[in-house]
């Protein structure tokens, strides 16, 4: 991340800012929400042997105006991180406000809100953390967490349930299994061979509420978590959590989550 920034050099500063200029700065709010990824950008400036005299800790909700961070430290190189840092930060407290947000949403309901894969290309992990933060579940961190059947998988295969016996078959006891269906049928059947999780992908509410009282009335219900996913929003949220549904999956908190707004200023003398 730093390597990209930086290029060859930051040739602005190494022209304007002399040498061994010791000064003070501050990160500074500019928006509201939850902080997430401080420690890591701390860590940033601490190993450019820039310290930090104080700083907010993650998972604090923030105000305009509030000091998140606070410096001291060669100009030069501060100057040189501030932009990497301030991108993390705003990323990832913009992830985990959106986490927090959506979480609050359904506080009075038993539901656990995880994200998704769907997170920027080589900073996967932070979105996760910032997930974390916020107070939604992870989900998979990588392929191999767990097996998640999804409609490539099925359409490689044959049928939801064939897919879900053959990984039944080759995978480890070690691992869960997760199987992604779009029909009441398919889900019956994933259920009724108890598919470790089956997530109800793309249904209305009405259509996941079917689906429960079939699975209710089959006296199946308790072989599988069920998820649902997909076209899921702020506002449709709680018609999904009401129905008794275990997990609501929404890639909205990292693929649409929108930055906080920080910035850092350096003090004048």
């Amino acid at each position: 991340m730093l390597e990209e920034d930086e290029g060859f050099g930051d040739i602005t500063s190494e022209a304007v800012v002399d040498e061994d200029k010791t000064v003070t700065a501050h990160i500074i709010s500019k928006d509201e929400g939850i902080l997430a990824g401080i420690d890591i950008i701390k860590e940033m400036f601490e190993s450019k042997n820039v310290q930090v005299i104080f700083n907010l800790k993650d998972g604090t909700k923030i105000a305009k105006n509030d000091l998140l961070m606070c410096l001291k430290g060669d100009a030069r190189t501060i100057l040189l991180l501030e932009r990497s840092a301030l991108n993390l930060l705003m990323r990832m407290s913009g992830v985990a406000s959106a986490a927090d947000y959506h979480v609050n949403l359904v506080n009075d309901y038993d539901v656990i809100i995880a994200g998704t894969r769907k997170t920027l290309p080589a900073i996967g992990k932070f979105d996760k953390q910032a997930l974390k933060i916020g107070g939604a579940d992870t989900h998979r961190f990588s392929l191999d967490d767990m097996v998640l059947i999804k409609d490539n998988h099925i359409a490689s295969v044959g049928t939801p349930l064939e897919t879900l016996l053959k990984a039944k078959e080759n995978v480890s006891f070690s691992k869960k299994i997760e199987i992604e269906v779009e029909s009441l049928k398919d889900a019956v059947d994933c259920v009724e061979n108890k598919a470790d999780i089956v997530m109800l992908d793309n249904m209305s509410p009405k259509e996941v509420e079917e689906v429960l009282e079939e699975l209710i009335k089959l006296n199946i219900r308790d072989n599988s978590l069920i998820e649902v996913s997909g076209g899921i929003t702020a506002e449709n949220i709680v018609d999904y959590a009401k129905l008794g549904i275990d997990i609501i999956s929404l890639g909205a908190l990292t693929h649409s989550s929108r930055s906080l707004n920080f910035s850092l200023r350096i003090l004048e003398d």
